[in-house]
């Protein structure tokens, strides 16, 4: 018998993939996924009734606040009820993408009812200012509704990595916002805008949206974890076409990205700083650059294998995240779950557990 060429044993060994090509079908894979959501459901349930338990009406002075709030700042609040005010659409929306997943959908619920109240907040910031009447506070809900905001993406995973994004972006909006209201902005038009309840109002919802990224980032790293090529795929999409929700159907548009842009409250650096870099780096990805210059070749250049359904697979792609700590952060998410469920006593009846991919190095 012959002996191979070395140059085509060479070339067979630099094409043999780092790792196992995988140990889990596509159905054990969703079913851990969907183990994992239900459990983070239930404990954020219990942490969000226990923690953040507040009222838009009457968990702030509303008597107390101000009524000579500078002409931008006011048009800041109104903007931001015109985004928040669509959480029907919101709602909805993902709830119908997301009803056959009983974590997720009963989330979304979850998430809606949270997010009517920063709506109501905001609203509250418009009615106490008293620079605009009531007449015109209704016309204004009215033509706002007159529009139906869609959504960008249809699928799971586009859809969660354009949340993930989302939320830590109106997180960032709120805190900067709080900043002009504790009257420490460094802006000249913004120098008379201290107001303690305004202060209060962006800080409290703030935290509502810190959560909601934390959930939601738990989401996208079990299917970067279990589906690392297809997520990946979607993240890059997501990052390359990403927009605020509703930004695109409000009136003056333009003129409330301008104002949040001049009061140094949102835009394209604190996005690429604080959202985008922030957000890629607890997804494992440290060097943005990096990622969005050669993901799309990377995929290109991977040789496929075949998982076990007999489905192509990308191996390339693991070289441009550190999916190691995707894992532990996964593990430690299914240790959270665990915990709660012995906490409760759901682990005597059917504990959930943490099933590794196969795909760590």
């Amino acid at each position: 018998m012959l002996k191979p060429d070395e140059t085509i044993i060479r070339e067979i060994e630099e094409q043999r993939p780092p790792f196992p090509t995988g140990l889990l079908s596509k159905q054990e894979k969703d079913r851990l996924i969907e183990r994992g959501l239900i459990g983070l459901y239930r404990w954020y349930l219990a942490r969000s009734q226990s923690k953040r338990n507040w009222n838009p009406d009457k968990s702030f002075d509303w008597r107390s606040f101000r009524t000579d709030l500078s002409p931008a700042l006011n048009a800041i609040l109104e903007g931001y009820y015109a985004v928040e005010q669509y959480v029907p659409d919101y709602t909805v929306k993902t709830i119908q993408m997301t009803r056959k997943s009983y974590g997720r959908s009963h989330f979304q619920i979850r998430w809606g009812s949270e997010e009517e109240k920063h709506s109501d907040l905001w609203l509250n910031t418009m009615i106490f200012s008293r620079r605009r009447d009531p007449e015109w506070i209704l016309e204004y809900q009215q033509s706002l509704r007159s529009d139906e905001w869609m959504m960008p993406w249809t699928d799971v995973f586009h859809t969660i990595f354009y949340v993930v994004i989302q939320e830590r972006a109106t997180q960032l909006n709120y805190l900067n916002t709080a900043v002009i209201a504790r009257g420490q902005s460094e802006v000249t038009e913004h120098k008379n805008d201290a107001d303690p309840v305004l202060a209060q109002v962006a800080e409290t919802i703030a935290v509502d949206e810190a959560a909601h990224y934390s959930f939601f980032l738990e989401v996208a790293r079990l299917y970067l974890y279990y589906y690392p090529g297809r997520a990946l795929e979607a993240l890059y999409d997501v990052i390359n076409n990403f927009h605020m929700p509703g930004l695109d159907i409000i009136p003056n548009r333009e003129i409330l990205s301008e104002t949040l842009y001049k009061a140094g409250v949102y835009g394209p650096r604190q996005y690429t700083r604080d959202v985008l870099t922030v957000a890629l780096k607890n997804l494992g990805i440290d060097d943005r650059r990096s990622f969005i210059k050669n993901l799309s070749d990377g995929i290109k250049r991977s040789r496929l294998v075949p998982d076990p359904d007999g489905n192509p697979r990308h191996t390339a792609i693991f070289d441009l995240f550190d999916y190691d700590s995707v894992e532990k952060a996964v593990r430690k998410l299914f240790g959270r779950v665990g915990a709660y469920e012995r906490e409760i006593g759901f682990d005597e009846i059917d504990p959930t557990r943490f099933v590794s991919s196969g795909l760590a190095g």
